[in-house]
C-alpha cells in the first residue's frame, strides 16, 4: 500500500513503523471472514482493511477523523486478523497509534470523555475497586436488576503457600482480578509451589497499562510500563526466571513493552528484559510436567492426582489475548485433557466473546451479541463447566449465566488433594 504520511506524522518517531504496517497490507480481504463486527455489521469501514484505509487517510491529512471514530471505537482489538492476514500486518500496533492521534485530535461528546476518563482512572486502583465492589455487594438489594447482575458475588481467596523454594517468578497481579477473582492467584500459586517454584508479588506494580492503551491514552500506558519495570526490576537484578500472568490480557500487554518502550533511551533495554522473561502461566505448567502437545492423555501423577482423574465435559473458551495476541494455543487444552476432562467441540473458537477490556462497557450492544453467539457455541457440548483464561472475558461470559464460568486454574487447582506446606526446598 502506497502512503504519504502528513508532515507531522513523518517527523514523529513512530513514522517508520507505520508505513512499514500500511505498505505491508495488500488488500487481500482474508481479514474480513475472521473480524467479528464485520460478520456482525457487514460494513467495510467495521473491518481490519476499512481500517486500515481509515486510519491511513488520517495520517496522510485527508481526513480530521471524526468519521472514523465510530468505526475504530468498535474495534475489538482482538487481532484475530493478525492470525489470519498472510503478508503479517501488524494491525494491533497501527490501531494503537490510529488511537492515540484520535484521542487528541477527533471531536468525542464531552459524555463519553468523562466516561472513559472515569474507565482508565477507577479500574486500575485496585484499593478503589475494593472499596466500591464492597459497598456495591451491600447495596445490591436496592439496586436495579441490570445493575445487580453486575455486582459480583465475594469470592474467598485460598490459602497461599508458605515454602519458600529456591527458584523464583514475578507475579503479575493486576487491577480487577485481586478484588472480583482473588483465588486465581492463588491457585497460580498453589500449582507453582507444587513445581518447587516460589511466587513474588510486588506491591508498587499495578495495572499492566492495556486499559490505558485501548482507550487511546499512550502516556498512561507508558508511565504504567516505567512504573511497573521499575518495581519488577531489583527482582530482576536478584535472577528471577520469569515473570508470570493468569490474565492473557495483561500478558499480551506485558509482551508489548519492549515495542513500546523502544524509542525510550532510559527503559528501552529494561523493558525488552521484561518483555523476554514474560511468560503465561500454562507455558510454566506444560513445561514443567512435561505435557507435550502429540499426547493424548497425561495423568498427573506426579501431582497426586487419582489415575481416574476428573470425568465430565468441559468447555474451553480460548480468549483473544492467548491465541491471537500470544499466540498459544492448544496447550491448556491438552493439560485440561490431562486430567481426563472430554473437551467438548466448540465452533468458531477464532471468534471474540465481546469482553475486550472495557469492550463490553463501552459497546454494549455488539458485546452482547457476540457474547450470545459465544456462549451458544460453548454450550452446545452441554458441558458441567465453562473454562477461560483470562478474567475479562469470564466475568463477560458469568454474568447471568448459569452454567458456571470459571477460570481454568482454580479449576485445575480445585482438583488436586492438599498438599502439605512444612517442608522447604
Amino acid at each position: 500500500m502506497e502512503t504519504h504520511l502528513n508532515d507531522t506524522l513523518r517527523a514523529s518517531p513512530e513514522a517508520a513503523a507505520v508505513e512499514g504496517i500500511l505498505r505491508a497490507c495488500v488488500h487481500c480481504g482474508f481479514c474480513l471472514a475472521t473480524c467479528p463486527t464485520y460478520q456482525l455489521l457487514g460494513d467495510e469501514r467495521d473491518s481490519p482493511r476499512g481500517r486500515i484505509y481509515l486510519i491511513k487517510a488520517m495520517m496522510e491529512g485527508q481526513s480530521q477523523g471524526t468519521e472514523s471514530l465510530t468505526h475504530l471505537d468498535r474495534c475489538l482489538t482482538c487481532r484475530a486478523c493478525e492470525s489470519t492476514c498472510p503478508s503479517g500486518v501488524e494491525y494491533g500496533r497501527l490501531l494503537g497509534v490510529g488511537r492515540t492521534i484520535l484521542e487528541k485530535s477527533a471531536h468525542r461528546p464531552p459524555s463519553q470523555r468523562v466516561y472513559r476518563y472515569l474507565l482508565k482512572t477507577l479500574l486500575p486502583q485496585t484499593g478503589l475497586m475494593r472499596t466500591l465492589v464492597a459497598i456495591g455487594r451491600v447495596a445490591r438489594p436496592l439496586l436495579p436488576a441490570a445493575l445487580r447482575s453486575a455486582v459480583p458475588a465475594f469470592r474467598a481467596s485460598g490459602p497461599l503457600p508458605t515454602r519458600r523454594h529456591k527458584r523464583k517468578v514475578v507475579f503479575l497481579q493486576g487491577c480487577v482480578q485481586p478484588v472480583l477473582t482473588p483465588d486465581t492467584q492463588g491457585a497460580a500459586q498453589r500449582l507453582l509451589d507444587r513445581l518447587g517454584i516460589s511466587t513474588i508479588t510486588v506491591p508498587a506494580a499495578g495495572c499492566c497499562g492495556a486499559l490505558s492503551h485501548h482507550l487511546g491514552d499512550e502516556e498512561r500506558a507508558l508511565a504504567a510500563m516505567r512504573r511497573n519495570i521499575d518495581a519488577w526490576w531489583p527482582s530482576i537484578e536478584q535472577g528471577i526466571e520469569a515473570i508470570i500472568s493468569t490474565a492473557s490480557g495483561c500478558g499480551a500487554e506485558l509482551k508489548e513493552y519492549g515495542y513500546a518502550l523502544r524509542h525510550d533511551e532510559q527503559y528501552r533495554m529494561r523493558a525488552q528484559r521484561v518483555t523476554d522473561l514474560v511468560r503465561d502461566i500454562s507455558e510454566v505448567l506444560l513445561e514443567e510436567i512435561g505435557v507435550t502437545l502429540d499426547e493424548q492423555r497425561l495423568t498427573l501423577q506426579s501431582w497426586g492426582l487419582d489415575h481416574q482423574g476428573f470425568s465430565g465435559k468441559v468447555a474451553f473458551h480460548s480468549p483473544c489475548s492467548l491465541q491471537h495476541g500470544l499466540r498459544l494455543r492448544g496447550g491448556i487444552e491438552q493439560l485440561l485433557r490431562a486430567t481426563g476432562a472430554e473437551l467438548t467441540a466448540v465452533a468458531d473458537s477464532h471468534l471474540c466473546c465481546g469482553s475486550a477490556g472495557t469492550y463490553s462497557l463501552l459497546q454494549s450492544q455488539l458485546a452482547q451479541q457476540l457474547k450470545t453467539n459465544k456462549l451458544a457455541a460453548l454450550k452446545k457440548g452441554s458441558p458441567t463447566v465453562i473454562l477461560t483464561a483470562n478474567i475479562g472475558c469470564q466475568l463477560h461470559l458469568a454474568r447471568d449465566e448459569e452454567t458456571p464460568v470459571r477460570h481454568w486454574v482454580e479449576w485445575l487447582d480445585a482438583l488436586l488433594p492438599v498438599q502439605a506446606q512444612s517442608s522447604q526446598i
